[in-house]
C-alpha cells in the first residue's frame, strides 16, 4: 500500500535505476532552475505588466515536499546544480529551511540562488553557513530615481545593503542587469565599475519578451554585444564553462569580469544544459516553450517515481534544437511574466 503525506504519495522505496538525463541533441541536462514562488516584492517593468499580475493561489504552488521530491529524482538522473528562483525566493516563508534540506542531498553538488536583494540581507549569515555556491543579485541601476522607475518600488537601499553584505562576507556574487531600450551608456559604465572594484561578475542581459504584455517585435536597438565592445574596447574573452549562458570578459585593472547574456539572441543554445520548473510545477525544457510536462498534475494524481522519471526523460528527448525553433513552434498572443516562469 502507498502511504500519503499532505496529498502526495511517498516515493517508491526502490525506483528503477535510470540513465543520465540527455536530450535528443546529445546535450546532458545537469542544471535545474527551480522557481519556488511567483510572488515578488518588486514590480520590474520588464518582468510584469503595468497593472501587475494576479499571483497564483498558494494551493496551486508546489509544496516544499513536492519540490524536494522532484529534486531528488532529477539529481539521481545527473542534475547536480540547483538554482532557487522566483518571483523572489525569499518572499516565500520557509525558503532557507528548504534550501538546507536540498543541500543535504548528496547528489546536489552546488546550490545557488537568484534574488532581487530586497529581503536577502538578513539571510546572508545563514547563506554563508549553508555554503551557498553562488548568489545572483538583480540590480539594473545604481540611481535611486531610475531604480524606482524600473522596479516601481523605492527599495534600492535595501538591495545595496545586500550587495555590501555579500562583499563583506566574500560570498560568491554575480550581478545581473537587464539592459533596456532606455538604459544609458553611463548606467552601464557605472554598473561595470562594481566589477572593477570587487571580484564579482557584472553581467549585462538582453531584454527578453516576458513582461506579460502583448507579444510583438521588440524595438530595434544597437546589439548589446556591440555596445559593450564600444564601451570597453580593452575587454578580452575569458574561457568559461562550456554550458555557461554568459560570455565573460576581463578588462585590465578590473578585480572581476564583465558578462554578456544574449538570452534574446539565443547564442548559447547549442550547449544548453538546463531545465526549469515553474512555481505551479510545469516543466520547461526551454525558456521559450509553453511548458512541456505538468509535474504538479502527476504528483497530485499519485504518480510514482518511475512514472515521473520516464515522463521527464520522454519530454527531454523531444527538445527543440534552440530557443528560436522553440519560439516558432510555441506561439502565443500574450507573453508570460518572468515571475510566472521563474527568473
Amino acid at each position: 500500500m502507498t502511504a500519503h503525506h499532505r496529498g502526495t504519495p511517498i516515493p517508491d522505496p526502490k525506483p528503477r535505476q535510470s540513465q543520465r538525463l540527455t536530450d535528443n541533441h546529445g546535450r546532458p541536462i545537469t542544471y535545474l532552475r527551480l522557481a519556488i514562488t511567483d510572488r515578488c516584492n518588486l514590480r520590474c517593468r520588464y518582468c510584469m505588466p503595468t497593472g501587475g499580475v494576479d499571483f497564483v493561489p498558494h494551493a496551486e504552488v508546489l509544496s516544499f515536499e513536492e519540490l524536494e521530491r522532484l529534486v531528488r529524482l532529477l539529481s539521481a538522473l545527473g542534475v547536480s546544480k540547483i538554482r532557487i528562483t522566483g518571483g523572489e525566493p525569499f518572499a516565500r516563508r520557509g525558503c532557507l529551511p528548504f534550501m538546507r534540506r536540498l543541500r543535504d542531498i548528496a547528489t546536489v553538488r552546488s546550490l545557488h540562488v537568484t534574488t532581487n536583494g530586497v529581503e536577502t540581507g538578513r539571510h546572508l549569515d545563514e547563506l554563508a553557513e549553508l555554503g551557498i555556491a553562488g548568489i545572483n543579485l538583480s540590480l539594473d541601476t545604481l540611481d535611486r530615481d531610475r531604480f524606482k522607475q524600473i522596479t516601481r518600488r523605492d527599495q534600492l537601499q535595501e538591495v545595496l545593503a545586500t550587495f555590501k553584505g555579500c562583499i563583506e562576507r566574500s560570498l560568491p556574487l554575480k550581478i545581473n542587469a537587464v539592459v533596456l531600450e532606455d538604459t544609458t551608456d553611463k548606467e552601464i559604465l557605472t554598473l561595470a565599475d562594481l566589477s572593477r572594484l570587487h571580484p564579482l561578475s557584472m553581467r549585462f542581459i538582453e531584454k527578453m519578451p516576458f513582461s506579460g504584455e502583448n507579444c510583438g517585435r521588440p524595438r530595434t536597438t544597437i546589439p548589446l554585444r556591440e555596445r559593450l565592445h564600444a564601451l570597453f574596447p580593452a575587454m578580452m574573452p575569458v574561457v568559461g564553462a562550456p554550458s555557461s549562458t554568459a560570455r565573460l570578459f576581463a578588462i585590465p585593472g578590473f578585480a572581476g569580469t564583465i558578462g554578456l547574456i544574449e538570452g534574446n539572441s539565443r547564442r548559447f543554445c547549442a550547449t544548453c544544459n538546463k531545465i526549469r520548473i515553474t512555481p505551479t510545477g510545469m516543466l520547461k525544457t526551454c525558456l521559450y516553450d509553453n511548458g512541456v510536462l505538468d509535474l504538479k498534475g502527476m504528483l497530485r494524481s499519485g504518480a510514482n517515481d518511475r512514472d515521473l522519471t520516464e515522463a521527464v526523460q520522454a519530454v527531454v528527448a523531444c527538445r527543440y534544437s534552440d530557443g528560436l525553433e522553440t519560439e516558432a513552434n510555441c506561439t502565443r498572443s500574450i507573453a508570460p511574466t518572468m515571475a510566472s516562469i521563474g527568473g
